[in-house]
């Protein structure tokens, strides 16, 4: 058990001990179950490829809306992804740490990002469709 005291604190003090308590949180909820997060790749009309390297590393994503230029994303240390095998066009991105999850799955959203067009007419792109954990829970 881990037992935090505060006294007499307001403010951002108060919140500067909170952040602490969640990042100790998210460290025992990581080693203990891990954190995973699931991204499905969107298209209209040029279909998304993808391919996976470098034993869970890197990620390759061509064809994005018909472009010849290759994106090519590295994973942070620590963080594998994926494919999904039951769900079509669906990469699963795993580890212990929630930060570098999370900034490895901002990475692959920012690098298919639309720009110079209508984000309200092209929708493409690859988004996080869910947020989990490696073991989940049999309620």
């Amino acid at each position: 058990t881990i037992k935090i005291d505060r006294w007499f604190t307001y403010g951002k003090q108060a919140g500067c001990i909170r952040t602490a308590c969640s990042h100790i949180n998210n460290m025992i909820i990581g080693v203990t179950i891990g954190f995973e997060y699931k991204m499905r790749f969107v298209y209209n009309h040029f279909p998304i490829n993808s391919g996976i390297e470098g034993a869970g590393k890197t990620l390759t994503i061509r064809n994005f809306l018909g472009e010849k230029r290759m994106r090519t994303i590295n994973m942070l240390d620590g963080v594998t992804i994926v494919k999904s095998k039951d769900v079509k066009d669906e990469v699963q991105i795993s580890g212990n740490d929630v930060d570098k999850v999370s900034l490895s799955a901002s990475q692959i959203y920012d690098s298919c990002k639309v720009r110079n067009k209508d984000i309200r007419k092209f929708l493409d792109g690859v988004y996080i469709s869910e947020r989990t954990n490696v073991v989940v829970d049999e309620d």
